[in-house]
């Protein structure tokens, strides 16, 4: 089939990769404009832009894709179907209708739970055991419509969220491209979704990564797996932002939470709700990470202190 493919970070270049190998033809492949990046917010290619150059398919970047002039461009591919995969935006109803066999979607998780926008990270924040990856059709709806295909993944205790997703990358690939398969030859199944057990994965914020010493060790644990690399883990120091490294659970005390139990060669250790957390590394704003007590020494940070 001929696939028109929208996709923009490296979550996605896996099935954009699986499906140029493929028995399809990738005829069109839709990524987010550059952006600038890193700290001399340079002009950054997004990784699916980059792969569909490599590999010589036809590349669209629009700003804007609910444009009659960019729905003609689609329309000239002739797509037989159409594939997203975290491509960052929602698909208007008249694009959906372009492609004979619609669109599907590779989602990071095993709908109905964790619709939404960061279906990993919410599902690692929230201490799951076990997630997955989900081929489904798209609706007008949020990640709403009938399934076609899923695949079960455990989690590490230890595991964050860039190995998940790396993982969910893979598997998702080689399941789009089997669908895919079934989908041309006719035999495909597409089971409806359970909408009664659907929960929702709400975007990151940059505030989410503020630790809040109030929780509990499993929680801060589970928080700093999952909003790692963005925003990561982090607490206010006077004015300053403080990114924290290295978390792991401690032998604490009935310390009021926040406070600094002690500065250890290997890291401080900070009471939290119902126990403890030590950190091993402190990051002040525009340096490197650094041992936590050689930190807390510039800092002026002490035993009995408080980080609240």
């Amino acid at each position: 089939m001929k696939i028109v493919f929208f996709g923009t970070p490296d979550f996605a270049v896996p099935s954009l990769d699986a499906l140029i190998r493929s028995r399809h033809q990738v005829v069109l492949v839709v990524a987010q404009p550059d952006r600038p990046a890193g700290r001399g917010m340079r002009m950054r290619r997004p990784p699916v832009a980059q792969l569909a150059i490599e590999a010589g398919i036809p590349l669209l970047q629009p700003s804007r894709i609910r444009t009659e002039e960019f729905l003609a461009e689609v329309r000239a591919a002739r797509p037989d179907l159409g594939v997203v995969v975290a491509y960052g935006r929602i698909l208007p109803p008249p694009l959906l209708e372009i492609p004979a066999h619609g669109f599907l979607n590779v989602h990071g998780s095993l709908l109905p739970k964790y619709r939404g926008a960061a279906p990993i990270q919410r599902c690692i924040e929230a201490g799951e055991p076990v997630t997955g990856v989900t081929i489904m059709r798209v609706d007008e709806e949020l990640d709403h419509g009938p399934m076609l295909g899923a695949a079960e993944i455990p989690i590490g205790p230890l595991e964050r969220t860039p190995s998940v997703a790396a993982r969910l990358a893979g598997i998702g690939a080689a399941l789009l491209v089997s669908v895919i398969d079934a989908v041309e030859d006719g035999v495909a199944v597409e089971t409806p979704q359970d909408h009664s057990r659907a929960t929702h994965a709400a975007k990151i914020s940059r505030e989410e990564g503020r630790v809040d010493w109030i929780a509990s060790p499993m929680t801060l644990l589970n928080r700093d797996r999952a909003f790692d690399p963005w925003p990561g883990s982090s607490i206010a120091i006077g004015d300053e932002t403080v990114k924290l490294h290295g978390l792991e659970a401690a032998s604490g005390s009935d310390a009021a939470p926040g406070t600094i139990l002690r500065v250890e060669a290997d890291g401080i250790v900070v009471a939290c709700g119902g126990g403890a957390i030590r950190v091993r590394e402190l990051q002040r704003a525009g340096r490197k990470p650094l041992p936590a007590s050689e930190v807390a020494r510039h800092l002026g940070l002490h035993e009995g202190g408080s980080l609240l």
